[in-house]
């Protein structure tokens, strides 16, 4: 998958490209509470950083729009990273009001399970700081493992998603 999804879609959500056009709604959700965990993105995170990231999607760094479940209100995004061989990095991030909803899992399972129908054999991977734990409870309910690695970017742990492994009771 090195190319936006289609469309997806899941109970409370649409998961569509970003459009040049979700600028203002980008940067409004990327507030410091995001910016101060993704280390690409600028504090401030400008509209005119929104129009840059959103033009820069595409080939082996997606972005894709979480909206509501018609479609409108931006919720989050979620990144699809091509990485070397056949591995692929999720990350992602969420408005504030969108936040303990269920959403972010709800719309990165459907991402997972995208990629893994499009992409038999791949590997999935995401790296999490260990200190964000419902980033890591959100990775850990839909199937992502550590794997004891240190990941590429400076405090953060490498996971990777196994079939099956998702739990739902605990």
């Amino acid at each position: 998958m090195t190319d936006s999804l289609l469309a997806l879609s899941t109970d409370h959500c649409r998961i569509t490209p970003l459009f040049a056009d979700d600028a203002r709604a980008l940067s409004a959700i990327t507030d410091d509470s995001v910016t101060s965990q993704v280390h690409f993105l600028p504090t401030p995170f400008t509209e005119a950083d929104a129009r840059a990231l959103i033009a820069g999607s595409g080939g082996g760094d997606v972005f894709h729009a979480v909206r509501d479940e018609q479609g409108l209100d931006l919720n989050g995004v979620i990144g699809v990273h091509r990485r070397a061989g056949p591995e692929y990095e999720i990350g992602y991030w969420f408005a504030a009001r969108a936040r303990g909803r269920g959403i972010a899992t709800e719309a990165v399972r459907a991402v997972v399970g995208a990629l893994v129908a499009s992409r038999p054999g791949c590997s999935i991977v995401a790296e999490c700081h260990p200190g964000n734990t419902r980033s890591r409870a959100l990775l850990r309910r839909i199937g992502f493992v550590s794997t004891g690695q240190r990941g590429r970017r400076p405090g953060r742990m490498r996971l990777v998603w196994r079939a099956g492994t998702g739990i739902d009771v605990c």
